[in-house]
């Protein structure tokens, strides 16, 4: 007897998901090891940035009182006294008429309270003439107007980009807390699988759903352990998935997960004592998409048809996998664009469409990227969004605003809004 499913709406199957996650712990590694980590710690300011007030040009540094009165018919002298380079200090004080030659990023010496920069001087001998006053501050950098000591930079739960590096090795972070990363176990079921490498035979495909979530893992940092092909076998696949779940953190398996007489998931997480949290979703594609828990891990099923399965793998394992890891942005971004083509026909379900986005001169237009039946495979090779149309009972035409989620955002965000 066919089974009898009740698709929920994406955005609580999203919430079923996070709710049931288990943070990883945390580990310390070398500052140069971080890129792509999550914080595990905020990053609180040791000291003022900058930690003196410096130039931020190549010029003179005076003091401001000096240049009153300067103009075109009354050029106002100084006498240079010295050179600041960065990484060094004056050594002593300027006086009244005089300037230091100071370089950008070295310190302001004692009574100065200007700069003026190359350009706005007539150099003469043993110093330069001006034509303009200058206010006291005028093209300065001051001590803590980057950071002030202790304020909170950068809270636990960011993803560490090179910007977030440089703030790091600013304030002497020469090893980082971290979030653990998890491993994660790809299988793909279906007795009509093929290696990579074996030749095409009738009514086989080649397995393209495990390199394909073997990248979209490493596109995140995420390590993963293949467990590669198993035939619709109950017992087999029951055997190899339980190996996986000892040796990994979370299980992505691929195919399986329909309603048919050799979709044998769904027997297996009832065998292991698993919790579904749903087995249909109102989206197309990957309306099968199931997920399990199982103590403190999770089991993802997604569909054996390749865009569905990337479909899958976005909205429901990527922000499971960074919430793990402590993640506060773990959404993909979302962006609103133009229609670039009709989708007349209705449908009861949300549909995601691997699409392409662009700025013309009419704003941001996203056209679809291709065949976008679930089994498509081209269409996710030349996508870089999904389109986002909401389910009900009219089509959409050219034009219309839609929302768009952004594939492969370096950065995500922090709430799930469609």
């Amino acid at each position: 007897m066919v089974e009898m499913r009740k698709p929920i709406p994406v955005t609580e199957a999203v919430r079923l998901v996070m709710e049931h996650i288990h943070t990883t712990g945390t580990e310390m590694v070398p500052l140069e090891h971080t890129y792509g980590r999550i914080l595990a710690q905020p990053i609180i300011a040791q000291h003022d940035v900058p930690s003196f007030n410096r130039s931020p040009y190549d010029g003179f540094a005076v003091r401001a009182q000096d240049t009153t009165g300067a103009s075109g018919d009354n050029r106002v002298a100084f006498s240079v006294i010295g050179e600041i380079s960065a990484g060094y200090v004056a050594n002593r004080a300027i006086g009244e008429g005089e300037a230091y030659r100071i370089m950008t990023g070295a310190p302001i010496p004692d009574n100065a309270d200007a700069v003026v920069m190359l350009e706005q001087t007539v150099e003469q001998a043993g110093g330069f003439t001006l034509r303009k006053p200058f206010s006291p501050g005028e093209n300065m950098s001051f001590k803590g107007e980057d950071a002030k000591e202790g304020e909170l930079l950068i809270e636990a739960g960011t993803l560490i980009h090179p910007g977030t590096i440089a703030l790091l090795a600013t304030f002497g972070y020469a090893n980082v807390e971290v979030a653990k990363r998890p491993t994660v176990g790809i299988l793909s079921t279906g007795t009509e699988l093929l290696r990579v490498d074996e030749q095409l035979a009738p009514g086989k495909i080649r397995n393209s759903n495990g390199p394909m979530i073997a990248a979209q893992l490493e596109r995140m940092g995420i390590r993963y352990q293949s467990y590669g092909m198993q035939a619709d076998d109950l017992d087999a696949c029951t055997a190899i998935v339980e190996q996986a779940l000892a040796e990994t953190d979370v299980l992505i398996t691929t195919g399986g997960v329909s309603v048919g007489d050799y979709d044998y998931l769904p027997a297996i997480y009832e065998r292991l004592g698993a919790k579904v949290l749903f087995n249909k979703v109102a989206m197309r594609p990957g309306s099968v998409t199931t997920v399990a828990a199982l103590g403190n891990q999770l089991l993802f099923g997604l569909s054996g048809n390749p865009s569905a399965c990337f479909t899958g793998f976005e909205l429901f394992a990527r922000p499971a996998i960074i919430g793990m890891m402590g993640g506060t942005a773990p959404y993909m971004p979302r962006m609103t664009a133009k229609l670039g083509e009709d989708f007349v026909k209705p449908n009861p379900f949300t549909r995601f469409i691997r699409a392409m986005w662009d700025m013309t001169p009419e704003g941001m237009v996203a056209v679809p990227a291709g065949f976008n039946k679930s089994n498509a495979v081209s269409s996710i090779a030349r996508g870089n969004c999904l389109i986002v149309l909401p389910s009900g009972t009219r089509g959409f035409v050219t034009g219309t605003e839609v929302d768009i989620l952004l594939l492969g955002a370096e950065q995500g965000v922090s709430e799930w809004v469609l």
